[in-house]
């Protein structure tokens, strides 16, 4: 990040936050957050070297004087421990501070200095910092709590400071409490936990899973501004989970919580719901409805309607209604049985397997078929194309057209959908490399529905697959806090720093998701992060433990690339022997080869590969720009040349 002059007009924004250095004051969303004089002194110092690597010492010359008689290295600690407390932010999982052991700190998310309203002062960014700048391993060692340590100074006026804090103190709790609520910081977030399945029948899972979906997305958009609500993936876990409120709510980071069930007959529903607050789970309200099934979609709109008038209390101010809200539902589909066959389509397409993607398909075409102007079916039938040809489980020309025209039609239909915004944006950006239509569609879908984990998801790669990783970073971290147990974005994080040659914070996170769940293939990609550190054997031994997970050409094509990059070629040619074996028969993509002809140092090969990957359209080759492993190929012409023919080059405009 570009320095700054402490007298000039500036503020600095990362994430939700803003510090104003003249002011000496930090906002979050806009709210004044309370810190105290040395935390904020370290904060700026940290913000004002953004991305590079603050030690100790600095801190120490810089902010505790020599005069001063502290324990030094526990106050900093404190000071830290204070900071991110004020931040939301965590020592062992950072999202702003990060702990470099035996050394110091970092600031690790996008700076940017702005002027402040009155002021005229450029706006500046700081780059991600090179690999260089990142120190070896460990993990970020626990903080120390003891008491503040005190200066000469304090100690003269200490006792007059206490007083004066105490009264201030009192007065203004008592002048706040008589003005709002106490609450966090921020937007109110709220959690609805998975409806109860009271039929009795499993096969009617989809039903009230559906009716969960429905209503996230209905209070979603309710007042983005002041309300989130957390996404689908992440509640989910929660389905038939013994967990306390409490422990949901800590987990999650939300103040309430919704939770009911739903009965459902022939023609009928029953369906209760129950607004519970985290801090002392009270229950602030409470229904029943007993409705006929062609109603449903009324229901929900009026339970969203009176969850809003409970909530607008706690927000201090009206939270706009459905019908006057900005940001307005889809509208409802003329017929029940699509509506039915649309929540059944959902609930298979998030399973994200191929025959998850196959029941999907089938719904969505039943609910067109009784509804054809119904824009949510034809966008889900757009999303179950794109990820069949995202995950290599159909060829490209096969599914993207399919994609294309549903995700068009839906958005003939429904112009603000932004479902079918998002759609058209990795198609966009998978298929045409269209990188600017594809940018336009995400922030639309972002704009429409700023509560869409998955809108601010895949921009975020998006980001990432054109190196601008200090915009890529912030927005994944949107997409987290809107979707905190979501695996794929947990992995996708760490594919992120993967590609941004963060390669330690890399395999942290990687591991996380082996930890969480130990058959999870996104975390794999951890085996890429190894070589890149030349920890072979590391590698070697994820892709076995993936290969009695699901055996296959992927295994032995991971494991030519890693022998070879090992200097071992009579073990990368056996591999590669293997691999062909393994894929004999098989409709592969050509971008697999790319990565075995890399282990073999075959450039001509691995060039070739990537031709026909060009030709094919495969996924793979939106990561050419950022993905470490074709390093050794950047000063080739022939690879240059592909750069440009998927609008990566340097003389794209994006």
């Amino acid at each position: 990040m570009n320095s700054f002059s402490k007298n000039s007009p500036t503020m600095l924004r990362f994430g939700p936050f803003e510090l104003r250095p003249q002011a000496r004051e930090l906002y979050k969303h806009g709210i004044k957050v309370r810190l105290r004089p040395q935390p904020f002194k370290v904060l700026h110092f940290l913000l004002d070297r953004a991305g590079t690597a603050v030690t100790r010492e600095e801190l120490h010359q810089e902010l505790w004087p020599s005069d001063t008689f502290v324990d030094f290295q526990h106050g900093l600690n404190t000071t830290v421990k204070e900071l991110r407390g004020a931040l939301g932010d965590s020592a062992t999982e950072p999202r702003y501070i990060e702990t470099l052991p035996r050394l110091g700190y970092r600031i690790i998310v996008s700076v940017e200095v702005e002027p402040l309203p009155t002021g005229g002062t450029a706006v500046a960014s700081y780059s991600p910092p090179t690999p260089s700048e990142y120190p070896a391993g460990g993990k970020n060692p626990e903080e120390s709590f003891p008491p503040l340590a005190r200066s000469r100074r304090w100690a003269l006026f200490l006792p007059v400071a206490v007083l004066l804090l105490a009264v201030s103190g009192f007065w203004f709790q008592s002048y706040r409490s008589r003005l709002r609520p106490l609450l966090p910081e921020g937007r109110v977030m709220l959690a609805i936990l998975p409806f109860a399945n009271l039929t009795g029948d499993e096969s009617q899972e989809y039903f009230s899973d559906g009716l969960t979906e429905e209503m996230i997305a209905q209070l979603g958009r309710l007042d983005p501004e002041h309300l989130g609500v957390i996404a689908r993936t992440s509640v989910m876990h929660y389905k038939n989970s013994p967990e306390q409120i409490s422990q949901i709510g800590r987990e999650l980071g939300v103040q309430y919580v919704l939770e009911g069930s739903v009965r459902r007959d022939a023609d009928k529903v029953r369906i209760t719901a129950q607004l519970i607050q985290v801090k002392d789970q009270s229950h602030l309200w409470s229904r029943q409805y007993d409705r006929e099934l062609r109603h449903l979609l009324t229901l929900q709109g009026e339970i969203a309607q009176e969850i809003s008038g409970e909530i607008q209390p706690a927000l201090g101010q009206p939270v706009k209604s459905s019908s006057s809200a900005r940001l307005s539902a889809p509208p409802a589909p003329k017929n029940y049985e699509a509506y039915d066959l649309y929540l059944k389509g959902r609930y298979y397409w998030n399973k994200r397997t191929g025959p998850g993607f196959e029941q999907a398909i089938q719904c969505f075409h039943q609910a067109i078929a009784k509804d054809p102007t119904y824009a949510r079916a034809y966008a889900g039938l757009a999303d179950s194309y794109a990820l069949i040809s995202a995950y290599y489980l159909a060829s490209p020309s096969e599914a993207i057209p399919k994609a294309r025209a549903a995700a068009l039609k839906a958005l003939e239909l429904d112009k603000d959908l932004a479902d079918a915004h998002v759609s058209l944006a990795l198609i966009a950006q998978n298929y045409d490399w269209d990188w600017q239509t594809s940018e336009k569609e995400f922030r639309r879908a972002i704009a429409l529905d700023p509560n869409y984990a998955t809108a601010h998801h895949w921009y975020a790669e998006h980001l990432a697959f054109l190196g601008r990783f200090n915009e890529a970073f912030p927005e994944m971290q949107l997409a987290r806090e809107l979707d905190p147990l979501s695996l794929i974005m947990r992995a996708d994080n760490a594919v992120l720093l993967y590609y941004a040659r963060q390669y330690d914070r890399a395999i942290q996170q990687f591991r996380t998701v082996s930890d969480l769940d130990p058959n999870f293939p996104r975390a794999h990609m951890i085996c890429y992060a190894y070589v890149q550190q030349a920890r072979f054997a590391d590698a070697l031994a994820d892709i076995e433990v993936w290969r009695r997970i699901e055996p296959g050409y992927w295994a032995d094509a991971d494991e030519v690339y890693v022998y070879g990059r090992q200097g071992k070629p009579d073990q990368a040619r056996r591999a590669f022997d293997n691999f062909q074996r393994s894929s004999r028969g098989q409709p592969i993509d050509p971008f697999v080869s790319a990565g075995p002809y890399l282990g073999l140092g075959d450039t001509d090969q691995v060039l070739a590969a990537l031709e026909k990957s060009v030709t094919a359209h495969s996924p793979g080759l939106t990561a050419l720009k950022v993905d470490p492993i074709f390093d050794p190929l950047r000063k080739a012409p022939r690879f240059q040349s592909l750069l440009n023919r998927v609008g990566l080059g340097s003389s794209a405009k994006y």
